[in-house]
């Protein structure tokens, strides 16, 4: 293999070295448009040469009208495989068929019409098959809250090759980030999840339960973390990612010093100390939001027990109180997203799944 390439990078010369000549001498004046998009460490800008080992190569989307899919998506596939080169920047572009896993591996050395990855689809197939969403209809608050992050992530990360269609780039900026008072919702949600657990480090430590009190730290450096993500407007990838894109945010410079502290700490007053800091460090924030009237940035006792927290129960009703979209006014808990709730991969997974969550989010019925 040749020294490594990000597939971006790859896939950004294919198109217009490999991909785009053969349409226009074989399909000319067909309008599409072309990107990677979707699932893929190298989507999200963090692959290396590890991930050539599944899945990975030249490969993309190329957008066709609905009009021109269904009369031409099947020939314009056959073209390229006829025409393809068998490698490319030192690639192979020949995939193998699937394993016992549904993974697909490069073939080196192949002869005849390549077994490409190129998906020749439509917007709206493609984004209806990715996460069941119509990208040209309105979306619902539960269609925004049970499509996991990720999802969203790898719809708007990526790039675009061209947009001959001139959707595609639209498309995207809708599902950039979420409507104003779903956001609102989210980060009062994400408070909540706060509030729920933020003095029970000191009690567990006070019962002596070092191993109750560490996994409750770290359970609230995640959430604390998740909060960076929801106050900067960006989506968090998925856990392998997760820590990685969080050394992105503007707010990681200070946060991740007082996180790494915190799960490191040995004596239960260091790791509180610690987290109180965190969470006065995400007060700031909070307030820089200027989504609320500036509330109160130090941590103080838990009711008359000696355990310091910020009270995240104020933020949430600050946060809700701004809140003047009745859809989202509408939802009656705090459970959030999908995410905020659900850490099992199988249910943010499948999209038959999490679709059914929708009814989460309908108004409470009375008994």
């Amino acid at each position: 293999m040749p020294d490594f390439l990000p597939g971006l990078q790859l896939n950004n010369l294919f198109y217009h070295q490999a991909v785009r000549p053969i349409l226009q001498t074989h399909f000319p004046g067909l309008a599409h448009s072309a990107a990677r998009l979707g699932a893929g460490s190298e989507v999200l800008g963090y692959d290396d040469e590890m991930s050539t080992d599944h899945d990975w190569g030249p490969r993309l989307q190329l957008f066709l009208t609905e009009a021109d899919w269904e009369a031409q998506a099947t020939a314009v596939s056959d073209t390229l495989s006829h025409n393809l080169p068998a490698a490319f920047q030192g690639y192979p572009v020949h995939f193998g068929p699937p394993d016992e896993e549904g993974t697909r591996l490069l073939i080196e050395n192949h002869v005849g019409p390549v077994a490409h990855r190129i998906e020749v689809t439509t917007i709206r197939q493609f984004f209806q098959n990715y996460m069941a969403l119509d990208p040209f209809a309105d979306l619902s608050a539960a269609d925004w809250l049970t499509t996991p992050q990720q999802l969203l992530l790898g719809a708007t990360a990526g790039q675009v090759y061209a947009d001959g269609l001139g959707q595609l780039t639209a498309v995207r900026h809708h599902l950039a980030y979420y409507p104003h008072d779903i956001w609102l919702y989210l980060l009062a949600s994400q408070w909540a999840r706060i509030g729920q657990e933020e003095h029970f480090v000191g009690r567990t430590a006070m019962r002596n339960d070092e191993l109750g009190s560490r996994l409750l730290a770290a359970r609230l450096v995640h959430d604390l973390m998740q909060l960076c993500f929801l106050m900067e407007k960006r989506y968090a990838p998925y856990p392998k990612w997760f820590g990685t894109a969080f050394m992105e945010l503007d707010s990681a410079t200070k946060m991740e010093p007082l996180l790494q502290h915190i799960l490191t700490a040995v004596h239960p007053k260091d790791r509180e100390e610690r987290l109180c800091t965190a969470y006065e460090l995400a007060a700031r924030l909070h307030n820089q939001l200027h989504i609320t009237e500036p509330l109160d940035t130090a941590v103080s006792p838990f009711h008359n027990r000696p355990f310091c927290v910020i009270h995240a129960e104020r933020f949430v009703q600050a946060i809700k109180n701004a809140m003047t979209d009745p859809a989202a006014q509408a939802i009656w808990h705090d459970i959030g997203s999908i995410d905020q709730f659900s850490d099992n991969t199988d249910l943010r997974e499948t999209r038959r799944l999490y679709r059914r969550l929708a009814t989460l989010y309908h108004p409470l019925e009375e008994p």
